[in-house]
């Protein structure tokens, strides 16, 4: 079971009913990734610095991928600047895994402008399971999810049924996260405005 592939899995399913922005989805993932260090012991957290632990083989090559890349020089990093680190482009990341293992395929859609594509999803085991483990309300995945807008629960951010600690404080990380990019979006919407008024003249 891999977290960041089941959410990755569930935000396509979510599809064009609930699109989810790259950004959002990427820093999620990265969220979705300490979680499952934590769990397998490759990393800890001593306040707010990601310790490396243990170098156990994960299954998921870009999960692997993750735990390599933790800095295992003192001073640690911040959990913060690991999953902004860790996110940027990692949405990417996993949709390329998926479609080089056949979980999905490209389709073109005659809802999208300009003849756009859309990733569509094979009927597989792991996409099942994935399913289930959505449909049985797993706390840690719904909590990801809702904090990028998939569900009916926004309240589930806040990681309700979630007893460890650690994947608490990731969880929250991950919203802390999700406040400032939104934060940054709006400044440069602003910024922007600002901008075109000054060369119209406003």
């Amino acid at each position: 079971m891999s977290t960041p592939r089941d959410l990755m899995i569930v935000a396509l399913d979510a599809g064009e009913k609930r699109p989810v922005r790259q950004g959002e989805l990427s820093l999620a993932l990265a969220g979705a990734e300490a979680v499952d260090l934590v769990r397998a012991e490759a990393l800890a957290l001593d306040g707010q610095r990601v310790v490396p632990r243990l170098r156990p083989r994960l299954g998921d090559p870009v999960l692997d991928e993750a735990a390599a890349s933790l800095v295992r020089e003192t001073p640690y990093e911040t959990l913060e600047d690991w999953l902004w680190r860790r996110g940027r482009g990692l949405s990417t990341a996993y949709l390329t895994a998926l479609e080089q293992e056949g979980l999905l395929s490209w389709q073109r859609s005659r809802w999208m402008p300009f003849g756009g594509v859309r990733a569509v999803l094979a009927d597989t085991d792991e996409r099942r399971r994935a399913a289930a483990r959505w449909d049985a309300e797993e706390p840690v995945l719904g909590a990801l999810a809702a904090a990028v807008g998939i569900g009916e629960e926004p309240d589930r951010t806040a990681g309700a049924g979630v007893s460890d600690d650690t994947v608490l404080a990731v969880l929250a990380a991950v919203h802390d996260a999700l406040m400032e990019l939104e934060a940054v979006r709006q400044r440069r919407a602003i910024e922007d405005a600002a901008f075109a008024n000054i060369w119209r003249g406003a």
